[in-house]
């Protein structure tokens, strides 16, 4: 089966031009976003506005509640199952998101991997909040350099599991190596937007600044209301600075820069991620949608 990918940086333009293909092509759109999978967090993750949702169907928005899980596995299986419906409707499906690993599921399949081990994760945790997470950071250097090389040290949640990986016989740059050469699932015209630098972080910059002016603190307000005052894990890029304003611990344009330098951060781990792809087309703005949907119903490769 055929897919259109659109991938790329936060704040590239995705949603707009997946839409703006959905509406020639006569397709639906299946979110490929890890952040947009939860309810309630709408401004914060740049959801698609009621008006895109109107001009093309979208899947796998609002799946999970804040603080649930949501793995590559199991988006994979949700997303086969969408597509699978949009093709028997005879549309056109248009996967649109800048999750590379869930991108990277749907198009090449999931390695298998040790399963998680509580009792681990706790005791390194523990050990991250006695020496630090750079501690950490270094002993999973130690047992796979490429892997911390991949991981920033202060990234908690992918240095327990890079470790939690090892301590199950394999390091995951081994499994990593694996996956990079598994078949393709599908067959799939894969853009990935690739605007200037500068103006890629003066967009990512005003985004910022309109979540806080637009409903981003409502969002932290209302999910530290649910949760008892204690946000949950794992968050969005942008909700824990929100929530820190909100109790007085940081002034309204400290949380804004700080928010800003994480997605700039974010972006370039999303295009480092897309140049190791196969297939993948690079397309600088200004982006010519009706040759690219031309030229994708031609099944002809899309240029950039």
């Amino acid at each position: 089966m055929r897919l259109v990918v659109v991938a790329g940086p936060t704040a590239s333009g995705k949603t707009a031009l997946a839409v703006a293909l959905a509406r020639r092509l006569g397709g639906e759109i299946v979110n490929a976003d890890s952040q947009q999978v939860y309810r309630g967090l709408d401004v914060g993750t740049a959801k698609p506005t009621a008006e895109e949702r109107a001009a093309a169907p979208h899947h796998l928005l609002d799946l999970v509640e804040p603080g649930e899980g949501m793995d590559a596995a199991r988006f994979a299986a949700l997303a086969d199952a969408a597509i699978a419906g949009i093709a028997a409707r005879g549309r056109v499906p248009i996967v649109a998101g800048g999750t590379g690993l869930y991108v990277r599921a749907l198009l090449h399949g999931v390695v298998e991997a040790p399963g998680r081990d509580p009792e681990l994760r706790r005791a390194l945790e523990a050990e991250a909040a006695r020496d630090g997470r750079p501690a950490l950071h270094a002993r999973l250097a130690a047992v796979d350099p490429a892997a911390a090389a991949r991981i920033r040290p202060n990234d908690l949640v992918r240095v327990v599991r890079a470790l939690e990986i090892a301590a199950g016989g394999r390091t995951p740059s081994e499994l990593y190596q694996a996956h990079a050469f598994r078949e393709d699932r599908y067959e799939a015209a894969l853009l990935a937007l690739d605007p200037p630098r500068p103006e890629l972080h003066a967009r990512i910059d005003a985004r910022v600044r309109a979540m806080f002016a637009g409903g981003l603190l409502d969002e932290a307000r209302a999910l530290a209301a649910r949760s008892g005052g204690a946000l949950p894990a794992r968050l969005p890029i942008g909700y824990a600075e929100a929530a820190a304003h909100l109790r007085g611990e940081l002034d309204l344009e400290e949380a804004i820069r700080r928010v800003q330098v994480a997605h700039r951060r974010y972006a370039r781990r999303q295009v480092i991620w897309l140049r190791k792809e196969r297939g993948v087309v690079w397309i600088a703005p200004p982006y010519d949608v009706d040759a690219l949907a031309r030229r994708i119903a031609d099944g002809r490769p899309a240029t950039g």
